[in-house]
């Protein structure tokens, strides 16, 4: 332990996507307020990496997600393989020397990280005995990439059930997988009045309302589904960085339809909505089922996002609408079919037990 009597907790993420961000921020406010015997660092591995590199994480994922998504498919596959985990294993320390210098020096007594690169480095490092600390993954999908497991790894935070078992069939022991839930921030377990939030935002409380969010690339054909709905619902659109989309969308000008760009209040557009029609990303999916908001997936990222709606799916959680006429036939048929809306909830709620992520702050405090 630290000279000063305090824990050292090293929080690492890598702003490749926005949702590892999240979850390592959630964890970091939770422990930074509860945890008062902790000297504690939230921490991008990319900034501690050689800029190629960094670009290349950066810009190479968003590229190939957003233009040439069959070779994402093939690289998600491809790197499925145990045999070439020594050659990413050895690229990815080339590359993240200041990052291991960094661990070198601080020697954290906890490490928890919301993506598997950081992890991978650190149980490296530890393995050679270099660093000791108690190395805590957080895995911020619902399914399980074997790049999330390294050995060397103290504890395994997951969702649900289900990536419990990805872990077991990958060689992982069952007492070092808790099943905590992917953390989300704390504003999404407020209790609100949607009547007095529909008011705030100027929607109409007693129409139907559907959540569009694009994610936080702006990708999926979210334009055609506003032109196919807009005429029988209310819709709440969320373009994130989608300028071009935001702009087309605001043009059209439809009555009952609301556009947003870059949102910061996204968990009171989920407050007053009925369903939602989104991409299903690890950690939106979880700030999904922590609103109790029925989903549609549209859209999603061969891979990771694949794995989310089938982990979901065994549930009894969410829609996969493969095309347009798929979109508007299962949103048209909630709308008309409340019951059907409540039993996913029902769902939701079951699910939702599971969800404590504040339990993982117990772990260091």
């Amino acid at each position: 332990m630290s000279n000063n009597l305090k824990k050292k907790v090293i929080i690492v993420y890598a702003s490749a996507g926005a949702g590892h961000f999240k979850a390592a921020e959630a964890i970091y406010n939770y422990i930074q307020v509860n945890c008062k015997d902790t000297d504690i660092a939230l921490v991008d591995v990319l900034k501690k990496t050689n800029r190629f590199f960094t670009i290349s994480y950066i810009w190479g994922y968003s590229f190939l997600v957003n233009h040439v998504v069959f070779l994402w498919r093939f690289s998600f596959w491809l790197t499925s393989f145990r045999m070439l985990r020594p050659l990413a294993r050895l690229l990815n320390s080339l590359n993240s020397r200041d990052f291991i210098t960094f661990l070198n020096t601080e020697q954290p007594d906890f490490f928890i990280s919301t993506h598997f690169l950081p992890s991978e480095i650190a149980c490296g490092l530890k393995n050679k005995g270099k660093i000791n600390a108690k190395i805590i993954t957080v895995i911020t999908d619902f399914g399980v990439h074997p790049f999330w497991t390294s050995e060397g790894t103290d504890q395994y935070i997951v969702a649900s059930g289900f990536t419990k078992e990805q872990l077991l069939l990958k060689g992982v022991d069952s007492e070092r997988v808790k099943v905590l839930g992917i953390p989300v921030h704390p504003k999404f377990y407020m209790a609100r009045d949607k009547n007095i939030l529909s008011g705030k935002l100027g929607i109409n409380k007693d129409k139907f309302t559907v959540l569009i969010i694009t994610g936080s690339f702006g990708i999926g054909p979210i334009e055609q589904i506003v032109d196919l709905l807009h005429d029988d619902l209310q819709l709440l659109v969320v373009c994130a960085r989608n300028k071009i989309l935001y702009g087309r969308l605001k043009k059209k000008n439809y009555a009952g339809v609301f556009v947003y760009g870059f949102v910061d209040n996204v968990e009171e557009l989920m407050a007053v909505s009925d369903i939602i029609v989104t991409k299903p990303g690890g950690l939106s999916s979880a700030e999904i089922l922590v609103s109790e908001l029925v989903p549609i997936f549209i859209h999603p990222i061969p891979g990771q996002e694949t794995e989310n709606i089938r982990a979901l799916a065994s549930y009894g959680i969410g829609v996969y609408a493969k095309n347009l006429k798929e979109i508007k036939e299962v949103v048209l048929d909630y709308k008309k079919h409340p019951e059907k809306i409540n039993s996913v909830k029902n769902n939701i709620k079951e699910l939702k037990k599971s969800f404590l992520p504040q339990e993982l702050a117990h772990v260091v405090c």
